[in-house]
């Protein structure tokens, strides 16, 4: 169902791919969009126990097309550093494919509560006052996720080799 990397060389571990989705502070969801168009915007999310969660508005594009159609896909970008004298980039990713749905009642302040966690967690008096203000006019979304890969440069994978 899922393609295997072409350049299988370059995989991240399990485990290496999991530390990209919890250290990375923004990842781009893409959907598929208005008259097939694919749309892609960039959001804060929080990685826990395999899934995915943002947070929304109630009305708009990211949560028509969710509406329209659950499959996903999320990419994150940990390591992005461009080697000019190389003509290249090292970098880390993870992209992930999955499932999305909007949640409701006890799943969805939980998930609020971890999304402010992560950006928030030493304001918990903003929190509480920001949950009171907005949570009945947001939306929070888990991404189920069904297939995950991470990739990094090869010059990383020699590096990693040659300190071994």
């Amino acid at each position: 169902m899922f393609r295997k990397m072409r350049r299988f060389k370059q995989l991240l571990s399990e485990e290496e791919t999991r530390a990209v989705l919890e250290q990375g502070k923004t990842g781009v969801l893409a959907v598929s969009g208005d008259d097939g168009y694919p749309y892609a915007v960039p959001i804060n999310y929080v990685y826990a126990d395999g899934c995915i969660y943002f947070h929304s508005a109630k009305a708009g594009h990211k949560i028509d097309a969710i509406r329209a159609d659950e499959k996903v896909s999320f990419c994150v970008i940990a390591e992005d550093r461009i080697v000019p004298e190389e003509v290249t980039t090292y970098f880390k990713s993870a992209i992930a494919f999955g499932r999305a749905r909007i949640l409701a009642g006890d799943e969805k302040y939980a998930a609020a509560m971890r999304l402010a966690g992560k950006y928030s967690s030493d304001y918990p008096e903003v929190v509480e006052e920001d949950m009171r203000k907005n949570f009945n006019s947001m939306e929070m979304v888990e991404i189920r996720i069904e297939h995950v890969t991470g990739k990094q440069a090869i010059e990383l994978v020699r590096a990693a080799q040659a300190a071994q």
